[in-house]
């Protein structure tokens, strides 16, 4: 918000120079971003005015001038087209020096002398409009400075305010803290209305159908108006700001918005069917054409303002353009209403519009103060505008907001800031805020809140007050304190912690996805299994973040294809992270820790040693795998499927370790990957950490070195097709043998003399005894016991040399 040092100055008296005050804000608690110097360098240009206006004689769009000071008269050549004869404009005579330097010289145009420049806004450095030249007030004295006629020079403090300090969403609201900081005298604008109308209850009415969003809306009536230009220093002060001048009475409106802090709104009166108002939800689906000419559709939750017949305005955020005050507007209604903070930022977001209005009331308003901005703008009004106000408000105030009393202990203050601040010290400065003590002893005070305070609910509120007013610079700093235990970390944070540490001694890179996931997922991944129920975001930042996620995968599928589309083809991602899935008749979903990857590109890296192969399903099972090992899980089988509509059919399996089911692994569908905007081939698996730290066994015993060497003996057997490697792996382990160290799968064949639908698979098993070396006799029997198990088990027989 851009506060100009000038305008603050009627508020409260400043000694301070900008920089300064800047600093001291910044420190209470209200950053000022920026300082900008307006008006400076502008000695050398006076008020002057123009005596004539002719044409060019060599060029159609220039014209000749003649303008005096007061003291001599000049010829200036101009290209602008705005002024006319008796004008007041800007001068800057030859040898005057402009904001950047630029200095007016003697100059031929075109064959005509010029001996100085009317200057624009921009050219004196006040704005940026430079459509034509400065018109100035015609009552300012001739040979004047321009900067001391206008007020300049000035700066501007860009002062960032907090969601939370509506208070200062206003030129007094600063000049309130700027009292406080410097023990200055706050001065608030006292309206003084002239009143002298009938009676309002005879011009129009106010009924609230919605009070729990509308809870207090106040109305005055003027008449006989005339809408024009307004006064040169309230457009001054709106430039300030950076508000664009309209007319007198909505200047007046925005005026006393950037001075109070509350929004108003003018509606002329003779375009409100019945002279009445009426505050309402809107029907769900209503079509309202708002000032800026959009035609925007209401929802059930909107509010409204409306006269008899129709909705005039969207309630805190924008009026309507059926009752826009105009150029023919003679009677005003003045709106100055309360609207419910969580009400209006809804339909702020809802209908994608933003105003300076809906800015405060989201935030939260003074419900009392709108009485005094009311009055106010009626003031102004009269004064700028002339007509009569009706006499007296119409007030309809059905939820009352009582003033709230909070506690504030002293040991309290010294606990949380660490230094000590007495009663009567921290009594001070919330009196010096606005707030009243209504009791005070050594340890304590009740402190009563001004309802323009709309963050100080509770003690800790307090005491920031006190904290931010003595400066966050005069807080000592310290380092905390802190007991040292030996509490072991929660269960989830230590399994957490090593699935990724597991995963990342694999080479794969963590990525953090949100929690919040896309309704439509569930379409992209095939729906089935993975239609399950969700939690729903009530007020979701976009459509696209409407649910808390159930999978991780969608989130990684995303990431993996931006990865892909800036031309990182291989990509190895993990995510460790939370599901959530809801309980029916709980209020709170129940929560999943769960692990997920997602593989995609070459299996190595590109050289003369090795080819371009792809990830497939095994270089994932490899990973999960050792992943499965590090946790202390390493009896895992995988169970082919094919109920999950994102995997590839034969390409799919469950994860068990014994009775538990640890998640899943395989080649995700092309389409369904490239609903995730990922166009080559992936391979993923998810595990449910809860169930893996369940089914882990602990630590792999310690096994001394071998002292007797190993037989290595290769079995290759021929079974049929559907038969799954894992089968046969079921069978060996069913032997029971402690002679068989390892068995691994080396080599699958079909086709040649193989019979269709059958398959040769190779296997290698080693055999190693801890007591003696192994004799022939010893392997042939361990053999023996193989095949036999194996083919009771499977049907497998050797292959046939």
């Amino acid at each position: 918000m851009l506060v100009s040092l000038n305008w603050l100055k009627d508020y409260v008296d400043v000694a301070l120079g900008a920089e300064e005050l800047a600093h001291g804000l910044t420190m209470a608690g209200l950053e000022v971003s920026r300082v900008e110097r307006v008006g400076e360098g502008l000695g050398d240009v006076v008020v002057a005015q123009l005596l004539e206006r002719g044409q060019h004689p060599n060029a159609d769009r220039l014209s000749r001038c003649r303008v005096t000071d007061g003291s001599e008269t000049y010829d200036i050549v101009c290209g602008a087209t705005n002024m006319a004869a008796g004008d007041r404009v800007a001068l800057a005579r030859v040898g005057a020096v402009l904001p950047g330097g630029f200095k007016i010289q003697k100059a031929k145009i075109r064959g005509q002398a010029s001996f100085g420049m009317m200057c624009s806004e921009r050219e004196l450095g006040l704005s940026q409009e430079h459509e034509g030249i400065l018109i100035l007030p015609p009552d300012l004295p001739l040979g004047q400075p321009v900067a001391e006629a206008l007020g300049y020079p000035d700066a501007l403090l860009e002062v960032e305010i907090t969601p939370n300090r509506a208070d200062c969403l206003s030129v007094v609201g600063v000049a309130r803290e700027v009292a406080a900081l410097t023990g200055g005298e706050l001065r608030v604008p006292r309206p003084r209305v002239p009143d002298a109308g009938p009676a309002v209850a005879a011009e129009t009415s106010v009924e609230i159908l919605a009070p729990d969003l509308c809870h207090r809306y106040a109305a005055r009536v003027i008449r006989g108006v005339t809408i024009g230009p307004s006064p040169a220093w309230l457009r001054r002060r709106l430039l300030a700001a950076g508000v664009r001048s309209i007319n007198n009475v909505v200047d007046v409106t925005n005026y006393v918005l950037l001075e109070l802090g509350h929004p108003l709104h003018a509606f002329d009166l003779n375009r409100l069917a019945g002279g009445r108002i009426v505050v309402q939800r809107a029907t769900d689906g209503e079509v309202f054409t708002t000032l800026d000419g959009q035609e925007r559709r209401l929802g059930r939750d909107t509010l409204v303002i409306c006269d008899a017949e129709r909705p005039v305005a969207v309630a805190g955020v924008m009026g309507g353009l059926n009752s826009e005050v105009g150029a023919d507007t003679v009677d005003l209604l003045l709106e100055s209403a309360y609207f419910l903070p969580e009400g209006i930022r809804r339909t702020s977001r809802a209908l994608g519009l933003r105003t300076e209005a809906s800015y405060r009331f989201e935030r939260g308003t003074d419900v009392e103060g709108l009485i005094r901005a009311l009055d106010r703008a009626a003031e102004l009004i009269a004064s700028l505008a002339g007509g009569t106000v009706a006499a007296g408000i119409w007030d309809a105030y059905p939820t009352p907001h009582p003033k709230r009393r909070v506690g504030l202990r002293t040991a309290a203050i010294h606990r949380v800031l660490g230094v000590e601040v007495g009663a009567d010290e921290a009594g001070a400065r919330l009196t010096a805020l606005g707030m009243t003590v209504r009791a005070r002893t050594r340890e304590a005070l009740e402190v009563e809140i001004p309802t323009h305070r709309v963050d100080v609910e509770r003690e800790i509120d307090l005491i920031e007050e006190v904290a931010r007013l003595g400066g966050y610079d005069a807080i000592p700093a310290t380092l905390p304190g802190a007991a040292v235990g030996s509490s072991p970390l929660p269960a989830a944070v230590v399994r957490g912690d090593a699935a990724r540490d597991a995963l990342v001694s694999s080479g794969l890179y963590e990525a953090v996805t949100l929690s919040f996931g896309d309704p439509r997922d569930d379409q992209r991944l095939g729906g089935g299994a993975a239609d399950a129920p969700k939690v729903v975001v009530e007020n979701p930042l976009s459509r696209e973040l409407g649910i808390l996620r159930t999978s991780l995968l969608p989130g990684l599928l995303r990431v993996a294809g931006l990865n892909v589309r800036r031309q990182a083809g291989d990509v190895r991602l993990f995510e460790v992270g939370r599901t959530f899935h809801p309980v029916a008749g709980q209020p709170l979903p129940r929560e999943v820790q769960r692990a997920a990857a997602v593989l995609i590109g070459s299996r190595v890296p590109l050289g003369p040693w090795a080819k371009a192969e792809p990830v497939d399903f095994f270089d994932a099972k490899g990973v999960l795998v050792d992943a499965l090992a590090r946790l202390g899980v390493r009896d895992v089988a995988f169970e082919p499927t094919a109920d999950l509509p994102w995997l590839h059919p034969g390409r799919g399996a469950r994860v068990r370790a014994g009775n538990r089911d640890l998640g899943w692994l395989g080649q995700v569908r092309g389409e369904r990957a490239e609903a995730f905007e990922l166009e080559l081939p992936a391979v993923a698996f998810e595990l449910d950490l809860e169930a893996v730290g369940a089914g882990a066994t602990g630590p792999a015993p310690w096994r001394a070195l071998p002292r007797y060497p190993a037989v290595e003996r290769d079995l290759a057997l021929v079974v049929e097709r559907a038969v799954p490697v894992q089968a046969v792996l079921d069978a060996v382990a069913a032997v029971g043998s402690p002679l068989v160290r390892s068995v691994v799968l080396f080599d699958a064949f079909e086709g040649g003399r193989i019979p269709a639908g059958q398959v040769s698979l190779a296997f290698r098993v080693t055999l190693r005894s801890d007591e003696r070396t192994l004799t022939e006799g010893d392997i042939a029997q361990v053999e023996s016991d193989l095949l036999a198990c194996i083919g009771e088990r499977t049907g497998a027989r050797l292959r046939d040399s």
